[in-house]
């Protein structure tokens, strides 16, 4: 079982993200990670917790990341993602 152990600066900064961050994905984990530090289970909360069911592993790698990156480590990282197609010039 999971567990996360917040400082009332950490608590007050992810209940603030959860209420009114401007990314939806920040506000999903920001309340999961809130959830998990409220005793609740970590695979119980991926799977009825939030707003859609989320694979328990997706739920891990948040509560690790935030473990070793803190609040930072909620964010999604640059150069992560869809790649845009690459189309060359139309040789006439």
């Amino acid at each position: 079982m999971r567990t996360v152990f917040l400082e009332d600066q950490e608590r007050q900064q992810l209940e603030r993200m959860a209420r009114s961050d401007p990314k939806p994905y920040r506000r999903e984990r920001a309340a999961a990670i809130l959830k998990v530090a409220d005793g609740e289970v970590a695979y119980r909360v991926a799977q009825r917790g939030l707003l859609r069911p989320r694979d328990p592993d997706t739920l891990y790698r948040w509560l690790g990341r935030f473990e070793q990156d803190g609040i930072a480590g909620l964010t999604i990282s640059p150069g992560r993602g869809r790649k845009p197609a690459f189309f060359p010039p139309a040789v006439a």
